[in-house]
């Protein structure tokens, strides 16, 4: 199928609103995306024009995005786009800009985040179970430049 997939980045404009419905969670909020460029006249950054996106989320998505995102959160969205153009009552043309996010994420060239995985059963973020131990995230020291190996003992069962 044919579909605009797209990315940007931008600033959420509206606070998030989150409803249960028939086909089940559901969340909405306005992105605006301003671009920038370089106005060589006064050597410095300018502000474009203004785009605003209604951004659709479902599911799990919906509810992870009503607890961590907050008007004017950097925030990067990747979805499929949807125009759709509808009549007023004066007989004027409208047209909207959604799009069905797949994922959102703040923005980390502008700040940093602490990230929760929500457990299975939870529609919304959790705080981290303490249950599974930290990993090592240090390389090991064979494999630092200029370490020596040190020898591994054999697994239990192997001649």
């Amino acid at each position: 199928m044919n579909e605009t997939t797209l990315c940007v980045v931008g600033n959420v404009a509206t606070q998030p609103v989150c409803k249960e419905t028939a086909t089940g969670t559901s969340a909405r909020f306005r992105l605006a995306v301003t671009s920038r460029y370089l106005d060589r006249e006064r050597n410095e950054w300018t502000d474009g024009h203004t785009n605003f996106f209604t951004v659709w989320a479902r599911r799990t998505l919906a509810a992870n995005v009503a607890s961590s995102v907050s008007v004017g959160d950097p925030v990067v969205v990747q979805g499929r786009l949807r125009v759709r153009t509808e009549r007023t009552e004066q007989g004027e043309s409208r047209t909207w800009a959604d799009i069905e996010a797949v994922a959102i994420g703040h923005d980390l060239a502008r700040g940093t985040s602490a990230f929760r995985r929500a457990s299975r059963g939870d529609t919304a973020a959790t705080a981290p179970s303490s249950s599974r131990p930290e990993p090592n995230w240090e390389t090991p020291p064979a494999n630092r430049p200029g370490a020596v190996a040190q020898p591994q003992p054999e697994p239990a069962g192997v001649t």
